[in-house]
């Protein structure tokens, strides 16, 4: 494993439970960049072709909205597994 992959693996995932927030083996991960969400894993494992390459609008009362407001996230071009911030929306009643 390259050390850019170790440092990223003890990374905290989005929506994992506080008293284990690691990653997992044989799990997929996105680093998160930028935005409230800055720094986070999300985990991908089962996502399929299309819904990786439009990213994800993410529950978070850390962005512009507050409370149920959401952080957009996309793939880096040339480097998709990096989620780069898009912006926040927000949350859907």
């Amino acid at each position: 494993m390259e050390e850019r992959d170790e440092q990223l693996f003890r990374g905290r995932v989005y929506g994992a439970d506080h008293d284990d927030p690691g990653p997992r083996a044989g799990h997929v991960y996105r680093e998160l960049c930028g935005g409230p969400l800055d720094g986070l894993l999300l985990d991908v494992t089962d996502w399929d072709a299309a819904q990786l390459a439009d990213g994800a609008a993410l529950l978070t009362h850390l962005g512009r909205y507050g409370d149920a407001g959401r952080s957009r996230y996309r793939p880096r071009p040339g480097d998709p597994r990096h989620w780069d911030h898009a912006g926040d929306a927000p949350g859907v009643s």
